[in-house]
């Protein structure tokens, strides 16, 4: 299981999200307030992750701590309402 990091911050925040992990890089995708975000993880040289959690209409290129960087991000919104 890889993205454990971000994994939680979603389940802190109780936001639903998809997992599957192929080549042996995770891919989450999720919606938030009726925006559809992902996370991309990738291998090439480095480890990063694509993802477009800072700006939902364009995706970015996150590399070094990206689990980190990417938690602190989702962790900072509004918690989810019930039943949403």
């Amino acid at each position: 299981m890889r993205l454990e990091k971000v994994q939680e911050a979603l389940k802190t925040k109780k936001i639903q999200y998809e997992y599957t992990e192929e080549n042996g890089c995770g891919s989450i995708d999720f919606m938030f307030r009726g925006l559809r975000f992902h996370i991309w993880e990738y291998e090439d040289r480095v480890w990063g992750a694509e993802t477009n959690v800072f700006e939902a209409g364009r995706s970015q290129d996150i590399e070094g701590d990206y689990e980190e960087t990417i938690s602190r991000e989702i962790l900072s919104w509004p918690d989810m309402l019930p039943g949403m």
